[in-house]
């Protein structure tokens, strides 16, 4: 049997597992489970025929090598910077390789050897990057096909909670790292480009400039903007590209009161604050408020933020029990960061029944035979329950369906890459769709950045 080896089986192996498990017979698979945790990739295997659960430690050199070495194929869910070491072995051993992560400069410094080789190491096949590398590549080079020119690429995905488990006031719960969430947008000033003009977004200003999103049967949602969108014009072969933006969906009204916590500086995660470990949820707040002999913490927070008492900004602080005197911190030496992602993991942690939401908006602009046309592409995908969640199946498919092409010989091209190549992306695309993973594109006028278009008055 052809041996698939599966390192990590946290929460976004479980689609991805399944999938091979009910091709397994069909393909003649054995697949093998690795992960620090025995109880979690027994768990995992369902106890079908043809999956084995093993205790792996990829710091054991040994081990892992030896596990490598048995493999025809192997598949990394580990945490994006332990890939490396995982890779250097693959080389040696002269393995494919698949991973949902981004390409680090490592990875990328193994591309002469893996092709020397004749390996594939396929990255960023996922959901973002992955999904959305596949969905924009199809599209793009459709345009590219007919003649077009392309004049606008913007791109939006978020990890949301489904409408029915949607019951708080920031209609947003945790369906992936917490802590990403977080930190999201720090780290520099998000950069892209704007109607052929560079444009810069600071941190502090994030999350007071997001664009509007309509999906049919969902709703209205905001976007803002990802840190780094110039790098997709060389990806993306749109070097000429007028207008290229990407950027993370929530629903409306979520980014400014995230950015309450961002200007009390709640999402620094540079220095540890002192006591975190006896601070009362209260205390914590409290911290970054002027001392006042007679204002309570909640007078201070509603005149530092400029939030009148009814305001729903304020209800939404109210909601997450913030001003708590008796809930505690419990940690030492916890960043603000840190002791907020605890703060909101007691409001925004998926309940038993819940279910979660991916969303995934492309907006596309081309010229073509002097006309200006747009082409909106959306994609909604429901989780089914807690095991396998919308997340699991759109990073964890992609990640299975791609092994099995580069086993069964479908996907030749070697080297270290991600998937824009027609025979990655279309084989693919059109299997997930099986899976509910549809993207809907609808054509339109070309609207760009002049709203007077719609009206059309030049």
């Amino acid at each position: 049997m052809r041996n698939i080896l599966i390192i990590g089986a946290g929460r976004s192996a479980s689609s991805l597992i399944k999938y091979l498990l009910n091709k397994s017979t069909q393909e003649n698979l054995q697949i093998t489970i690795g992960d620090l945790s025995l109880e979690l990739a027994e768990k995992k295997t369902n106890n079908h025929p043809n999956a084995k659960a093993i205790a792996l430690d990829i710091h054991n050199i040994e081990q892992r090598q030896a596990e490598i070495q048995k493999a025809t194929i192997v598949i990394s869910m580990l945490p994006a910077h332990m890939h490396i070491e995982v890779a250097r072995d693959c080389v040696l051993f002269k393995k494919n390789m698949v991973t949902a992560s981004y390409i680090s400069d490592a990875m990328q410094d193994l591309d002469a050897e893996v092709k020397a080789n004749n390996l594939i190491f396929m990255n960023e096949i996922g959901l973002d990057p992955g999904i959305d590398h596949m969905s924009a590549m199809k599209v793009i080079d459709e345009i590219n096909a007919k003649g077009g020119k392309m004049l606008l690429f913007e791109s939006f995905c978020g990890g949301l909670v489904a409408p029915e488990s949607d019951d708080n006031l920031w209609n947003y719960k945790f369906t992936w790292a917490p802590r990403n969430v977080v930190l999201a947008g720090q780290g520099g000033a998000a950069k892209f480009i704007q109607e052929g003009k560079y444009k810069y977004i600071p941190y502090h200003k994030l999350f007071r400039r997001t664009e509007f999103l309509h999906v049919e049967g969902y709703g209205k949602f905001e976007g803002y903007a990802n840190r780094d969108s110039l790098k997709y014009k060389s990806v993306y072969g749109l070097d000429n590209v007028l207008t290229l933006y990407r950027g993370t969906i929530r629903r409306v009204g979520f980014s400014k009161a995230w950015n309450m916590f961002v200007q009390l500086g709640m999402t620094d995660d540079t220095y540890a604050m002192e006591n975190s470990e006896t601070m009362s949820y209260r205390e914590f707040i409290n911290s970054f408020l002027p001392y006042s002999p007679t204002d309570s913490a909640e007078i201070k927070t509603r005149m530092q933020l400029g939030i009148e008492q009814d305001d729903i900004m304020w209800e939404k602080l109210m909601e997450l029990d913030l001003f708590n005197s008796k809930k505690i911190v419990g940690m030492k030496n916890a960043s603000p960061a840190q002791i907020l992602e605890k703060i909101l993991t007691d409001s925004w942690s998926l309940k038993t029944d819940d279910k979660d939401m991916i969303v995934m908006y492309h907006k596309f602009g081309y010229e073509i035979n002097g006309v200006e046309k747009q082409i909106d592409s959306k994609m909604v995908c429901l989780g089914d329950d807690q095991t396998y969640t919308a997340m699991a199946k759109t990073v964890g498919l992609p990640v299975a369906m791609a092994a099995l092409q580069i086993l069964n010989g479908k996907i030749k091209t070697p080297g270290v890459q991600l998937p824009i190549n027609k025979e990655v992306y279309e084989p693919i695309l059109k299997e997930l769709e099986e899976f509910g993973v549809i993207f809907n594109e609808i054509e339109m006028p070309y609207i760009g950045y002049n709203p007077d278009k719609l009206i059309g008055i030049s």
